[in-house]
């Protein structure tokens, strides 16, 4: 049964939220998916940090980034980054634009990010490196302009993740869980492939390896066990589980079901003020 466009507000809404939530967006990035039933738009949050996101915030575009529905509030600078992406690429339904601490080392030296381990695969097997520098000289580093856009998806090309050079990193994916899985454990594997650094060597799995490691975690299932962790640690009072094994999961407030509160003093541990 095909999802009400409710539904996929929400579930949107959501990814911000578990995005944020993991630490890969903080006050600032975005993520959208292309609109369900028409091609030519995609849908982002208004602009505001993605945590605080929630389906009122979700605003419909068109691919060259202007709004495709009255709009009386700010949207997002960089949207244009998502338009080019889907434009140049039918095959990609969501994308995820972020600063995340894990992945600034490799935007601001140059070094190539890897897959080095089975989840990590899921970067795809090559990652591209863009610098706006080489096309538009100095620029606030922002993706502005239809053309940059462009420029950033050409860069993309085939691939599933794009360093951005001093500024970043935009993945794309299938689904809107295909693009927070994938977003989610590359920076995993930044912060492991740092770390393997500090011990001298880095082995990268095999292209075999690597291939064969993608396309077993981005089954559905493998993304429905994480996303219901995500979910999870997001609200406590609720979790998205599918009716049985054979079926997909269903999505928005029907899937949702109370599961016991953490104990009191089970919260998160913060950091030192």
């Amino acid at each position: 049964m095909p999802l009400s466009l409710a539904d996929q507000r929400e579930e949107l809404a959501l990814a911000n939220r578990i995005l944020a939530n993991e630490g890969v967006l903080d006050a600032f990035g975005h993520v959208s998916m292309r609109h369900p039933s028409d091609p030519s738009r995609f849908m982002l949050s208004r602009h505001r940090a993605p945590e605080l996101v929630v389906p009122a915030d979700i605003y419909q575009f068109n691919l060259q980034g202007e709004p495709a529905e009255p709009m009386t509030v700010r949207g997002y600078s960089e949207r244009v980054i998502h338009g080019a992406i889907y434009e140049a690429r039918p095959d990609v339904n969501a994308v995820c634009h972020h600063h995340a601490p894990a992945i600034m080392p490799y935007a601001v030296s140059g070094m190539e990010l890897v897959p080095i381990f089975h989840l990590g695969a899921t970067m795809g097997p090559k990652v591209p490196c863009w610098d706006q520098q080489d096309e538009f000289s100095d620029t606030s580093l922002l993706v502005v302009k239809v053309e940059e856009g462009r420029a950033l998806a050409r860069a993309l090309g085939p691939n599933w993740t794009v360093i951005m050079r001093r500024h970043g990193a935009t993945v794309a994916g299938r689904s809107l869980r295909e693009v927070v899985f994938r977003s989610i454990y590359t920076c995993r594997n930044a912060e492991y492939q740092t770390l393997a650094h500090g011990h001298g060597h880095v082995q990268r799995l095999t292209p075999g390896e690597a291939a064969l490691a993608e396309a077993h975690n981005t089954r559905d299932f493998p993304m429905q066990r994480a996303w219901d962790y995500w979910v999870r640690r997001v609200d406590p009072s609720g979790i998205q589980t599918p009716p049985d094994r054979g079926t997909k999961p269903a999505i928005g407030k029907a899937a949702v079901r109370p599961i016991a509160k953490k104990p009191a003093g089970a919260r998160k541990p913060q950091a030192p003020a």
